[in-house]
């Protein structure tokens, strides 16, 4: 299943809804519609584990196709946000996962020409997620290097907690997109917090694909192009240490919970490793892709205090 967070207008609340080819179904009304109970938001699906899906899916068995009124619109005429709009922890980054990328990394950013020998784990603060189409702020009075980053995002839906690799992918509720943005000329001794940090620099969306539709996570084609023109694509298959590799090490401590998100590293191709260096500047527009998921597009804005 596709599963969305959106809004039917401007004023309404945001609504959980599974995407039926064209259509946006909204999971609360069709589920009260045939007497079953759903929750009403994402986070509240995951934490209802494997039993919630099912109900889900067999609510959509039932209709087969045909939605009772008020329970299915156009997907063109709702609004997504993003999958969790408010994630309840800082997103896990991960950082220098692609070979390539390392070494044009280690080539303008400092870092080192050897292959980690374990994840490189940041984080990014649930303020720093947007849902698709909105904008990616850029402040010029703290940034002159903004930079783009495409990752496979990997949504947790059971606690996880010093698991072996065999078992990790057992504990995944479903995969997304994630630009992870960054201001390059705002490391700190090192540290990305507030390089990767910052508000909007999460991107995040436009669905969640349940883990039954991807099976295997390390064969999806992922790309990101700046103004239509193509900077990065790869295969999750390049990464240096795998899904099961992330979760297996990042639980060995620190406890992964349900909603819990893993933004998985980015393939060669971002605009520090490019010669010239490339940035993103406002007016520029942004789209990252991961087959099988979806596809986002942002424009870059002007957020330059007076």
């Amino acid at each position: 299943m596709k599963l969305v967070t959106y809004r039917a207008s401007v004023e309404a609340a945001a609504k959980l809804g599974v995407l039926v080819e064209d259509l946006v179904v909204d999971v609360q009304a069709l589920a009260a519609a045939q007497g079953v109970a759903l929750p009403a938001s994402m986070l509240g699906l995951i934490d209802a584990g494997r039993s919630g899906l099912d109900a889900l899916r067999g609510c959509l068995d039932r209709a087969a196709g045909r939605f009772p009124a008020g329970t299915a619109t156009a997907l063109a005429n709702v609004r997504l946000l993003a999958p969790i709009p408010r994630p309840r922890k800082n997103i896990f980054g991960i950082g220098l996962n692609y070979v390539e990328h390392v070494a044009e990394s280690a080539k303008s950013l400092d870092t080192s020409r050897e292959l980690p020998q374990q994840p490189v784990v940041f984080s990014k603060p649930p303020t720093t997620v947007i849902g698709p189409g909105d904008g990616i702020e850029h402040n010029k009075k703290m940034t002159q290097q903004l930079d783009w980053e495409v990752e496979l995002a990997v949504i947790i839906g059971t606690t996880a907690r010093r698991v072996r690799r065999e078992d990790a992918l057992g504990h995944v509720f479903g995969y997304s997109v994630m630009i992870d943005v960054s201001a390059r000329d705002n490391r700190r001794a090192g540290q990305w917090i507030f390089s990767k940090g910052q508000d909007t620099y999460a991107p995040f969306g436009p669905c969640i694909v349940t883990v039954d539709e991807i099976p295997d996570p390390q064969g999806l084609d992922l790309w990101l192009t700046v103004n239509g023109v193509e900077k990065q694509r790869s295969n999750t298959r390049h990464m240096l240490f795998k899904v099961d590799h992330l979760i297996a090490d990042i639980s060995s401590g620190i406890t992964l919970e349900p909603g819990d998100i893993i933004a998985s590293g980015t393939p060669e191709g971002v605009g520090a490793g490019r010669s010239p260096q490339e940035w993103m500047w406002p007016g520029d527009v942004v789209v990252a892709c991961v087959a099988g998921i979806g596809l986002l597009r942002h424009p870059v804005i002007d957020a330059t205090p007076e």
